[in-house]
């Protein structure tokens, strides 16, 4: 049984975030002859002040970025 984690920054529609569960079974099922339902589908959202690269968050990395673009 096939267990897909996916951590992803909020803010993607309901239907964004069904095309990519699909996705996901498909690539499972196609590359491991995983039986379909045996596929297990896990999305983890987290808001942007939770996600840091380079020592800034999403969050403040967006802010700055408005800065500069105003």
């Amino acid at each position: 049984m096939p267990i897909i984690e996916v951590n992803l920054l909020e803010g993607r529609s309901a239907e964004d975030k069904e095309r990519l569960i699909h996705a996901l079974t498909e690539a499972a099922i196609s590359s491991i002859a995983a039986p379909r339902e045996s596929v297990r589908i896990i999305l983890r959202e987290m808001q942007a002040e939770h996600f840091a690269v380079g020592g800034l968050s999403f969050a403040a990395k967006a802010a700055e970025a408005a800065l500069r673009d105003a």
